[in-house]
């Protein structure tokens, strides 16, 4: 990993992924929400998404943003959520890039495909976004009740639900968005460990919202702009926990390339190095 990350600018890369990310936010939770919404019901989403409600930090507008979220996904019709495909699918681009950056891969059209690959996952949003819903009225119930072992119940209940659901979307985005081509063994098994690092930087990003803090003080007064600021600062720890996922993933795949003899083009992507086609570097 140390090797793979020598001479890159890993907060820069990380930076311009979470650019990616603020423009796609928002348009994955409210197609996730419409897609949910049109396989259950919008009294179903409303009632689960105002449990989730009553655990959020109240004196940020934490409920309240929720709740216009909520609103702007049940109400979604399908000529809006055909639109919400192009902002998608621009995370799906600065994915790969940012992936090709810590990787020896060499990669044409990195943008149509990165964008056209990642369009797959939005089937299962509804599969990934209900049960966490459900997680969420179990988390309201838990914060009702007093005493020690609800607090560690709902921590459990948390950064399990969220450690489960991020598996599947890491290890599409390893094995799948980003080019080249891994071991799906070192891919799980690095998908798995960077979801459960997600998991728990998001556990501390709710702590973060509980925080009584005047988020607006450095700019001025205004609480929007801090707000804002605020979100994009955890999008950018996230992200540059998605990179050490991704740096240990290849080096879990390097590890298991060691279990069979190497050819030429292997040694070079094993060392780090581009993986140049058999004429050139016989010249």
């Amino acid at each position: 990993m140390r090797r793979r990350v020598r001479g890159r600018d890993t907060a820069l890369i990380a930076a311009g992924l979470t650019f990616y990310a603020g423009i796609a936010v928002v348009p994955v939770l409210v197609l996730s929400l419409a897609l949910t919404t049109w396989i259950t019901s919008p009294a179903t989403i409303r009632s689960l998404t105002g449990r989730l409600g009553d655990v959020l930090p109240a004196h940020l507008g934490a409920p309240d943003a929720l709740a216009r979220l909520v609103d702007a996904g049940v109400t979604l019709t399908a000529w809006q959520a055909l639109l919400t495909l192009l902002p998608i699918s621009l995370y799906g681009e600065g994915l790969r890039r940012a992936l090709l950056r810590l990787s020896p891969e060499r990669d044409r059209y990195t943008a149509w495909r990165g964008r056209l690959l990642t369009l797959p996952l939005v089937v299962v949003a509804p599969l990934l976004l209900y049960p966490l819903l459900l997680a969420g009225r179990l988390l309201a119930d838990l914060s009702a009740r007093p005493g020690a072992g609800a607090a560690l119940g709902g921590v459990a209940v948390g950064y399990y639900s969220v450690l489960l659901v991020l598996v599947l979307p890491l290890a599409w985005g390893f094995g799948v968005v980003a080019a080249g081509r891994l071991r799906w063994a070192a891919v799980l098994t690095g998908a798995f460990l960077t979801a459960a690092s997600l998991s728990g930087f998001l556990q501390g990003f709710v702590v973060f919202l509980a925080l009584p803090l005047d988020l607006g003080a450095p700019f001025g007064g205004l609480d929007v702009v801090g707000g804002v600021v605020a979100v994009g600062f955890w999008l950018f720890m996230l992200h540059l926990v998605v990179l050490a996922g991704w740096l240990l993933t290849q080096a879990l795949d390097s590890r298991l390339r060691r279990g069979r003899p190497l050819s030429e083009p292997d040694r070079r992507k094993d060392a780090g190095g581009p993986v140049r086609p058999a004429a050139a570097a016989r010249r």
